[in-house]
C-alpha cells in the first residue's frame, strides 16, 4: 500500500525497492513459541471479535510498540545483506508450517529475494530470517491486478535445522468468511521506522469486496499486514481477516485503509498454497 515514492502509481509499497521477488506466473516457483504479549507500549485488548466491546479499547492512531512473534517486516536481501524493509506480512496455519500472508502487490513486478523478519523491532531479529522461496497469487491479479485480488501467499524456507517458521513463532488463523463490523487489531511496518505500529478498530464495508479500517499512523510499508479479529490475551494469536491492501493499494491517507473481503477466491487461494507448500 501507498508506495514511499510513488513507484507506479499509489500504494503503500517500498519506494525505494531494489531487489525483490520477480512477478509471478500462476504460482511461481520460486504452533507457538509464544507472542511476545505485554512488550513496551503495547496491551492486547481482552478479546478482539464480533458480539460486544470486552475490554477492547479503540485506538485514533497508531502507536509503536515491540512486535509480536507472528507479524514480521518483509526486506530486500543481496549478499546476505538485508536493504531496508518495505511491508508487512503475518504468518497463518498451514501443514508443513511455513506460509504467511501479505498484499500480492508487495511481491509483484520486482526482482531479487524477499525475506521475512518475524517480530522485527529496533534492528533486531528474534525469531530469524526467513527466505521466501514461493509466491501464490490469483491468476486474476496476475492477469489485470484487480484490486480484489491483492492477496499473495508466502512459502518461506525452513531454519537450517529443518524447523519450518510456525514452530517458531506459532501462527494465526485465517476467515474467509467474515463481515464487516468486526472489531481487529492492525499491525503494519511503516518503512521509516524500526517499530511496527498497532491500533484497535472496527471495520466497516466500504464496497462490497472491499473493508474499510480507520486509524493514523499506517503509511508506506504497512501494506500487507493483518487485520486480526478474535485474539484472546494473553497469547496474541487470532485470525486473519483481512491485509492492508486492495483499493489504492490499501489507501492514500495515513488514516484510512482498506483490505479486500477475504471470500471464496481468498480461501481457494489459501487451498491451494497449503497444499503445494
Amino acid at each position: 500500500m501507498r508506495l514511499a515514492a510513488r513507484l507506479a502509481a499509489r500504494g503503500r509499497t517500498y519506494g525505494r525497492l531494489i531487489s525483490i521477488l520477480a512477478a509471478v506466473a500462476v504460482f511461481v516457483t520460486l504452533s507457538l513459541a509464544p507472542a511476545r504479549s505485554g512488550a513496551a507500549g503495547d496491551t492486547w485488548p481482552a478479546r478482539l471479535g464480533a458480539g460486544g466491546t470486552g475490554a477492547a479499547r479503540v485506538s485514533g492512531n497508531g502507536q509503536s510498540f515491540d512486535g509480536v512473534a507472528t507479524v514480521g517486516a518483509l526486506f530486500g536481501e543481496s549478499a546476505g545483506k538485508l536493504s531496508s524493509h518495505f511491508c508487512t506480512a503475518s504468518v497463518v496455519d498451514s501443514p508443513h508450517g511455513d506460509l504467511a500472508i501479505t498484499a500480492a502487490h508487495c511481491v509483484t513486478g520486482t526482482s531479487g529475494q524477499i525475506v521475512f523478519v518475524p517480530g522485527y523491532a529496533n534492528g533486531t531479529e528474534p525469531y530469524g530470517v526467513w527466505q521466501v522461496i514461493r509466491v501464490y497469487t490469483d491468476a486474476a491479479w496476475q492477469s489485470a491486478q484487480d484490486p480484489d485480488d491483492d492477496v499473495a501467499f508466502l512459502q518461506l524456507s525452513s531454519a537450517p535445522g529443518g524447523a519450518p517458521v510456525e514452530t517458531v513463532t506459532g501462527a494465526e488463523h485465517v476467515a474467509t468468511d467474515a463481515a464487516a463490523g468486526r472489531l481487529v487489531r492492525v499491525i503494519g511496518y511503516p518503512d521509516t521506522a524500526d517499530q511496527p505500529v498497532s491500533c484497535v478498530n472496527w471495520t466497516k464495508l466500504f464496497s462490497p469486496t472491499q473493508l474499510e479500517f480507520d486509524c493514523g499512523g499506517f503509511t508506506d510499508g504497512t501494506s500487507g499486514g493483518p487485520f486480526l479479529a478474535n485474539v484472546p490475551a494473553p497469547s496474541g494469536l487470532g485470525t486473519v481477516i483481512g491485509v492492508i491492501g486492495g483499493y489504492e493499494q490499501g489507501g492514500d491517507l495515513p488514516q484510512v485503509s482498506y483490505s479486500v473481503a477475504f471470500g471464496a477466491t481468498v480461501a481457494a487461494l489459501y487451498q491451494t498454497a497449503k497444499a503445494a507448500s
